[in-house]
């Protein structure tokens, strides 16, 4: 048996499949096993396909890969659906009595378990238990005490009263009984328990999980998926540290009574997705002209307009970076994993107080969504560290007053950071406004009083790049020659990624980028190697372009905008195809630039029609034409040539096709 362990259930929406996959994890972890899960939904109430998998393990696992060991299937799509990720000796089961199952044909190579599981679950007390006769066979399938999915039972269903949670045991030991009795082959699974304790979250209830954490007291925000659950696990939760949860009517006025709460001395938060962002653009700006303190969370999804609600993409990175009219300072902090939403989220509102100035925290659907596995320790409470800022009380207000008294809440200083006073403070009393202002906050048109606040505003943020640690987080080899760069959920995948290839001897170094603005400098870590390649999830390659603009240099990339995250295994392919591809591009230049010049057509026609023609059938040759040709117009000397030569190579990756790459 494989180290991990990878488990799936699918059907359509409203068959109950995402919070079956849920009481599956909370039992595996409960089991002292690493869980990372994986859902794919439709964004519709019912109907649509849509399936929960999980993989696990004893050792952590951080992210999905394309092998399913054991799926439940409730409809004969779930089947289809998986085709390309089952194997032999995955282990299908099914209700055969269902008239949409009853002709449904198992995959050579393969076992399929036909479970009754409706009638099993009318014996137990009701239909609607069937998923849960399913786990019950998965148990005996995967040899897994039942024990352990007791205790997943109690949690989910221990509010509705006692009784329902025995009829669910008792649905799961019909399951796993059934299995039992009937004459199976003999299975490959048997899912090792420990005593290691683990939390089980995922990315939306961590951020909500920080902002508890940080001192957050208000929060307003209207449902949109997938962020509605920062909203659901503050409910009831932000209440017992003496914080309150608005739902508003819509983003608009979210963002605004989050505003409010922010202006009057409150540690305050909203969350959304995309086209939520686009209605908040506008107040935005006077959150930054105010200089008010907020935490303003893009669960990323995929756009444009309604675009795809439940897949996930990272494509707006740029709307967040450039979004508003006029010039806006900011900070973007992008979240890498479930634990990072966290500490990201408590770090956002740190550097919203300390330089009043709004923050946007960039999650993605990928994070949002998946459950995921964590020792007590990685949120450990006592590393929490809040800082309010420049707040001044009674005894310092008079030091931000003119000399008539009042008080100067747009002071210009040094580092750009002006006196907070909280409503209430004793000579503290103040304005402030959208439209321009001077250091009373009181509008003005003076021109040199605009520039002077323009200037401040924009200089918080040079003040923080100073003060702050951008560092990137680094995994692999750093003395390698080719450099991974990514952000955002991806960074899972790309290490498990990066493990495989070094199993293969391929060695490289991979930068997961947390911070989007202000950014780390990353020019001398992309001089030290001969290929770059950046791994995002969106059409265009947003955070590409960002990295060619910071380092004028050109980058490969490794993009995705199908609604689906990336797998390690894959990336672990299409990272080697990349390495392939440049090789094979050096070969071809050494090849020339080491011939007489009077040979070089030779050496090309050589290239495309000699024993490299296998390997040119799944190539494109479109940079060796394109030399040809220049060799063809009589280019002889050679140090044109080269210059031509060294010219294109730098060209090969700039839109993410290499000329090179597999059609």
């Amino acid at each position: 048996m494989p180290a991990d362990f990878n488990w799936a259930i699918g059907g359509e929406a409203g068959d109950g499949i995402n919070s079956t996959g849920k009481i599956f994890a909370q039992a595996l972890s409960r089991a002292g096993r690493h869980v990372f899960t994986s859902k794919d939904f439709a964004s519709r109430i019912r109907g649509g396909y849509t399936a929960y998998k999980v993989r696990t393990a004893v050792n952590p696992v951080q992210s999905v890969v394309d092998r399913l060991d054991v799926l439940i299937a409730l409809t004969p799509r779930t089947i289809d659906e998986n085709l390309n990720e089952l194997h032999d000796g995955s282990v299908i089961i099914y209700d055969g009595e269902r008239t949409t199952m009853e002709d449904v044909e198992i995959p050579e190579g393969m076992i399929g378990l036909d479970v009754p599981l409706k009638r099993l679950a009318e014996d137990a007390g009701g239909a609607i238990m069937r998923n849960v006769v399913a786990l019950g066979a998965a148990c005996a399938v995967t040899d897994f005490p039942i024990e352990n999915l007791d205790s997943a039972l109690e949690k989910r269903f221990g509010s509705k009263g006692k009784a329902l949670v025995e009829n669910n045991k008792q649905a799961a030991r019909s399951g796993r009984d059934y299995v039992v009795s009937e004459e199976t082959p003999e299975l490959p699974y048997s899912l090792e328990t420990t005593d290691a304790d683990y939390v089980l979250l995922n990315g939306d209830e961590a951020i909500g999980m920080g902002a508890i954490a940080a001192g957050c007291k208000f929060y307003a925000g209207y449902p949109i998926t997938p962020a509605t659950n920062v909203m659901e696990y503050l409910t009831g939760r932000i209440e017992q540290f003496g914080g309150h949860v608005l739902q508003a009517e819509d983003e608009l006025s979210a963002i605004n009574i989050a505003l409010g709460a922010a202006r009057a001395g409150a540690r305050a938060m909203t969350a959304t997705s995309g086209p939520g962002i686009d209605l908040m653009t506008e107040t935005f700006g006077l959150v930054a002209t105010s200089e008010t303190p907020l935490v303003i969370v893009d669960v990323m999804r995929s756009g444009p307009s309604t675009g795809m609600p439940t897949k996930q993409e990272q494509g707006d990175l740029n709307m967040l970076l450039y979004g508003g009219h006029g010039e806006i300072p900011r900070f973007i902090l992008g979240p890498t994993t479930i634990a990072e939403c966290f500490w990201k989220t408590v770090e956002a509102f740190n550097l919203a107080e300390q330089y009043q100035t709004p923050v946007y925290v960039a999650a993605d659907l990928s994070l949002a969504v998946t459950e995921q596995t964590f020792t007590p320790d990685t949120f450990d409470m006592d590393d929490v560290e809040i800082n309010r800022g420049r707040v001044v009380d009674e005894q310092a207000v008079d030091r931000w007053q003119n000399e008539k008294g009042q008080f100067q809440p747009h002071a210009l200083t040094e580092d750009g950071v002006s006196p907070r006073a909280f409503p209430g403070t004793s000579g503290g009393a103040h304005m402030s406004t959208g439209l321009e202002h001077d250091e009373l906050g009181r509008r003005t048109e003076d021109t040199e009083m605009r520039v002077r606040q323009v200037n401040k505003r924009n200089q918080k943020v040079e003040t923080a790049r100073t003060e702050e640690d951008w560092s990137p987080r680094e995994f692999g080899e750093k003395a390698a020659d080719t450099l991974i760069l990514s952000w955002g959920s991806n960074e899972g995948a790309l290490r498990e990624a990066i493990d495989t290839l070094a199993q293969e001897d391929i060695h490289v170094r991979f930068l997961s980028i947390p911070y989007l603005f202000p950014r780390h400098d990353i020019s001398d870590a992309i001089e030290t190697v001969d290929q770059v390649i950046v791994v995002e999830c969106n059409a265009n390659g947003q955070f590409a372009d960002i990295v060619e603009h910071d380092t004028l240099s050109r980058v490969d990339r490794i993009i995705k905008y199908d609604g689906v995250r990336f797998k390690a295994d894959e990336l672990a392919t299409k990272i080697k195809q990349k390495l392939v591809t440049l090789t094979a591009w050096v070969q071809i230049y050494d090849l020339l630039t080491s011939s007489p010049i009077n040979n070089q057509r030779g050496v090309l026609d050589a290239v495309i029609s000699g024993p490299w023609m296998e390997w040119w059938k799944h190539w494109r040759i479109q940079a060796t034409v394109q030399m040809t040709r220049l060799l063809s117009l009589g280019l002889a000397a050679r140090g044109r040539l080269e210059h031509t030569c060294t010219r294109m190579r730098s060209m090969v990756f700039t839109d993410g096709h290499s000329p090179l790459e597999p059609v």
